[in-house]
C-alpha cells in the first residue's frame, strides 16, 4: 500500500525479489493535476502496471466493499509505505503476520506526514529509515529494525528523500524474511524522545528574516523542492515573489535583516538575524531558477534594498 514516489523503490525491491509474490498494489486514487486538471495517477500505481500488478484504488481505506476485497486476497503480510490514509483495526489484524511501515526518521522523532523535512529544519545532523509493526497510533507501533544515514550540508529534501527511499527498501527486503521467520523480536518504542513531524504547507515556506542564517538555511534545503522557501522583494515597479534555491551561511559581512549586503559578480549576500546567507541560485515568480550572478544582472538589486519577510 503506497502512493507517493517514495513508495516506488519498496515496491521495486518487493516485485523483484524472489522470497515475495505480490498479489496486488494498493493506492489513492487517480488525481487532477496541471492547468487541465486530468486526471493523473500516482507514482505507485505506474509502476505497477508497469509490473503488471493487479491495482487497487479505494477512496477511502475504511470502505466495507474494498475491505472485503482485500479480505478475499488473504495477504500474509501488508507493507505500507506513504500511502496516505490512516488503516483501520480491522486491516491492521487481516493478514496474518500484520501490516509493517516503512516510516522515514528513526522512530520516535518525527512522527507523522513530513519526517525527511522536519529532520533538515531542525538542523539534524543524522536520520533513517524504521520498519515498524503499525498499530491504532500514529507511527507508534513496535519497531523491527532501523538504519541511519547523515544529513550533510548539502542535503535537500530531494537528496535525503532518494537516499532514504532505497535505504528504506534494501532494509524491508532484510527485514520481511527474518521477521516472518520469527527471528526479529518486535521492541515497543521508546517513552521518551518522541516527536511529531506535521504536514507542511505553502506557508512553512516564508523567510523570516529575522532568523538566524543557519536556520533560514535549513529552511531552504528543507522545503526544496516543495513548497520552496519564498521572500519578497521591490523591483521599483512593485513587489515581487522570490524562491530561494541554494544559499549558504556567511560570518560576513552583516548587517540588518533582510538587507542586500552584497550584490554583484561575486554573489548575493543577505542579513540575518545572525549572520548572513549567500545566496547561489534563485528564481523570480514566472521566471526560471538562475544564479544569483545572473540574476541580478537583470534584477536592478541595489545594495541596502530590503528582502521582505
Amino acid at each position: 500500500m503506497g502512493t507517493a514516489e517514495l513508495a516506488c523503490a519498496s515496491l521495486e525491491r518487493l516485485a523483484h525479489h524472489a522470497e515475495f509474490e505480490l498479489i496486488a498494489v494498493v493506492t489513492q486514487p487517480d488525481k487532477p493535476k496541471g492547468r487541465d486538471l486530468k486526471l493523473q495517477p500516482s507514482s505507485v500505481k505506474k509502476l505497477a502496471q508497469k509490473l503488471n500488478l493487479p491495482v487497487l484504488q479505494p477512496e477511502k481505506a475504511r470502505d466495507e466493499i474494498f475491505v472485503s476485497a482485500l479480505r478475499e486476497l488473504r495477504p500474509d503480510l501488508i507493507v505500507v509505505v506513504a500511502y496516505g490514509q490512516i488503516l483501520s483495526q480491522t486491516i491492521l489484524d487481516l493478514p496474518r503476520f500484520g501490516c509493517l511501515n516503512v516510516h522515514t526518521s528513526l522512530l520516535p522523532k518525527y512522527r507523522g506526514a513530513a519526517p525527511i523535512q522536519w529532520a533538515i529544519l531542525e538542523g539534524e545532523k543524522e536520520t533513517g529509515v524504521t520498519i515498524m509493526r503499525m498499530d491504532a497510533g500514529l507511527d507508534t507501533g513496535d519497531i523491527l529494525s532501523q538504519t541511519a544515514t547523515p544529513i550533510s550540508p548539502a542535503d535537500n529534501s530531494q537528496t535525503l528523500h532518494d537516499r532514504l527511499a532505497i535505504l528504506g527498501a534494501d532494509l524491508l527486503a532484510k527485514t520481511i524474511p527474518d521477521f516472518v521467520a520469527g527471528k526479529i523480536v518486535p521492541r515497543p518504542q521508546p517513552v521518551n524522545g518522541g516527536s511529531y513531524a506535521r504536514k507542511i504547507s505553502k506557508q512553512d515556506g516564508k523567510i523570516d528574516w529575522s532568523l538566524s542564517a543557519e536556520k533560514i538555511g535549513n529552511q531552504i534545503r528543507a522545503f526544496t523542492p516543495w513548497p520552496a522557501a519564498f521572500t519578497f522583494y521591490d523591483n521599483g515597479s512593485g513587489q515581487r515573489f522570490l524562491k530561494i534555491w541554494e544559499a549558504e551561511v556567511v560570518d560576513e559581512p552583516q548587517g540588518n535583516p533582510g538587507t542586500i549586503l552584497q550584490a554583484d559578480k561575486s554573489g548575493l549576500i543577505i542579513g540575518c538575524g545572525e549572520k548572513s546567507l549567500r545566496i547561489s541560485i534563485l528564481q523570480r515568480e514566472g521566471g526560471r531558477a538562475l544564479p544569483a550572478s545572473e540574476f541580478i544582472a537583470g534584477a536592478g538589486l541595489a545594495l541596502g534594498q530590503h528582502f521582505k519577510s
